[in-house]
């Protein structure tokens, strides 16, 4: 509620207040989305609350908003004040206080689809899924809104680690629902996270029988039969498409997959015949060109991003910037350049130009790419923070880390609310050596930042290498598991405090998830140690020297090499 003066509180005033001050409270924007409050007579201490939390509002201090709006709610038990103290909260992130907020207004309210809504959310984020049940099945009760409720379920409960618990929630959610092709998809979702494959691929067939030729399900099953058997699942695509021709979404996928099997003269006959349907849509074009793109048929992305240009694509910008990446993957930095150069302001702008930096470095030197980043205006603190980061990684890309961490140094004296920023500032510390402001940055970040995985990861890890506090190690890399469980890094960080912690056969495990995820020098260096150690020398050696050739220089690789030559 906007105040055009400061109101001095303690005023005598207030103690008796009039009713025009009451209406005028009432119709102030803070209520006109909602309503009117039910309150017939407010008191000298009501107002004075009110007036204190909104006062508190405007000025940033949405905790003690909250707080008094909270109050106030349970005082009077008005729906109204309970979801302003929600809404305060949740602006101030402090689930503490929103989530008390929030169940409290969907029970004033109980009939209210929005405060069901964030009270579930809320619940889900603070790991109480049961008690979310009923808020969720207040939204699905909702006809209007029970199909899209469904197929965003997954995605409300994708934190929640325990995925067996998920699909049996999603489950008891849908058995209400059998003839609800939405319903069985959710299931056949969570069965997927579960890996219960016998009934994500019942609950597809379900879907696809309530709802037929509804593309969703029959996308996922085709991506599902691709993972075993690539021409098994086209194949599944191309007879989907004879009955349904105007799938889109599946010719979409079924090009995709043709051009990852370099199969550019088939895919280009799905995707024309994606384009004469939507022939001067330039939508579709960009998405064409983008699948192209990410395939690494650049020529033919070329040509369906500037067609998308030439039919009056809405945003622009993005075209240009992916123009611009083509052009640097086929080596044509100065059609890069101009092509970035033609972003000249938007959510493009900044990426842009840290891009043309890359290629500036490249050409002219990193001290010419550092000085056309300087001299980028208009930035807010978040993106300057984010020009610095970038800066001094090309810094120590060029091998001058001392710089970089001076940078850094600096920076995270300006941006101390930076997490991205003093999280990297943290690792070129312990590039340095200096572990104790590595320890001490990255505790800081954690605290700002709870659910920052790759903080916990690098702290953890870095105990895990210099074989120190392994307990403390083990715990932090846990917490990191849990928030970003498909983590190739951080397997690799687990598996590497098992080693440390002599459990080899743990240890084993989870660098083998984690190499074959990704083939990382680190990780391969990490493996063939703890193999050569169990005694499995042949396959450490063999993983070492394939690691090798691929990355002849790699520091780590070199000296893992090199230790274990000298135990034989």
């Amino acid at each position: 509620m906007p105040l055009t003066r400061r109101l001095n509180l303690k005023t005598p005033s207030l103690r008796r207040p009039k009713l025009a001050l009451w209406l005028a409270l009432m119709s102030s924007p803070a209520w006109s989305a909602s309503g009117t409050p039910t309150i017939t007579t407010p008191t000298a201490e009501f107002v004075y609350k009110y007036l204190l939390g909104e006062v508190a509002a405007q000025r940033g201090e949405f905790v003690l908003a909250g707080q008094l709006f909270l109050d106030l709610a349970k005082q009077t038990r008005d729906p109204l004040l309970a979801e302003r103290a929600t809404q305060a909260a949740t602006i101030a992130r402090t689930p503490q206080l929103a989530l008390p907020s929030a169940e409290l207004w969907s029970e004033l309210a109980p009939d209210s689809i929005p405060a069901a809504q964030t009270a579930s959310q809320l619940l889900i984020a603070n790991g109480n899924l049961e008690k979310a049940i009923p808020q969720i099945q207040k939204v699905l009760a909702n006809e209007n809104i029970r199909a899209n409720a469904f197929m965003e379920l997954n995605s409300l409960m994708v934190r929640i680690t325990d995925k067996t618990s998920v699909l049996k929630t999603i489950q008891q959610l849908a058995k209400p629902y059998p003839k609800l092709a939405e319903a069985h998809f959710a299931i056949s979702q969570a069965a997927y996270f579960a890996h219960d494959e016998s009934l994500m691929k019942a609950e597809l067939k379900q879907a696809s029988k309530l709802r037929p030729g509804w593309e969703p399900p029959a996308q996922i099953y085709g991506q599902m039969l691709m993972e075993k058997d690539v021409q098994k699942g086209m194949a599944f695509y191309r007879d989907f498409l004879k009955t349904y021709p105007e799938s889109d979404q599946i010719r979409l996928s079924l090009a995709r997959a043709l051009l990852l099997q370099k199969n550019t003269t088939e895919a280009k006959v799905e995707f024309t015949k994606l384009l004469e349907r939507h022939q001067n849509n330039p939508d579709m074009n960009v998405i064409v060109g983008l699948l192209a793109l990410d395939a690494k048929e650049y020529t033919f992305a070329d040509r369906y991003l500037e067609h998308a240009l030439e039919v009056g694509f809405k945003e622009p910008n993005k075209v240009y910037f992916n123009l611009g990446r083509s052009a640097i993957e086929q080596k044509d930095d100065a059609r890069a350049l101009q092509w970035f150069d033609k972003i000249t302001d938007g959510e493009q702008y900044l990426a842009a130009r840290m891009a043309a930096a890359g290629i500036i470095a490249r050409r002219d030197g990193v001290d010419a790419a550092i000085t056309m980043l300087d001299n980028v205006d208009g930035l807010t603190p978040e993106q300057q923070a984010l020009v610095i980061q970038n800066q001094a990684l090309m810094l120590s890309q060029a091998k001058r880390g001392d710089e970089a961490y001076t940078l850094l140094e600096k920076a995270a004296k300006t941006f101390p609310e930076s997490p991205e920023l003093q999280y990297d500032y943290a690792l070129s510390a312990e590039r340095k050596g200096k572990y104790d402001i590595m320890e001490d940055t990255l505790t800081r970040v954690i605290k700002m930042k709870p659910d920052f995985a790759a903080a916990y990861n690098a702290l953890g890890y870095s105990y895990a290498d210099r074989n120190i506090k392994l307990i403390e190690a083990k715990s932090l890399i846990e917490t990191a598991t849990k928030l970003s469980p498909e983590d190739h890094y951080i397997m690799d960080s687990l598996g590497w405090v098992y080693f440390r912690l002599g459990d080899l056969s743990r240890a084993t495990e989870e660098l083998r998830r984690a190499y074959a995820i990704q083939q990382d020098p680190e990780i391969a260096a990490h493996l063939a140690e703890v193999l050569w150690k169990q005694g499995q020398r042949e396959e450490a050696q063999r993983i070492l020297d394939q690691a090798l050739s691929a990355n002849p220089g790699n520091e780590i690789l070199v000296a893992v090499a090199q230790k274990l030559k000298s135990a034989l």
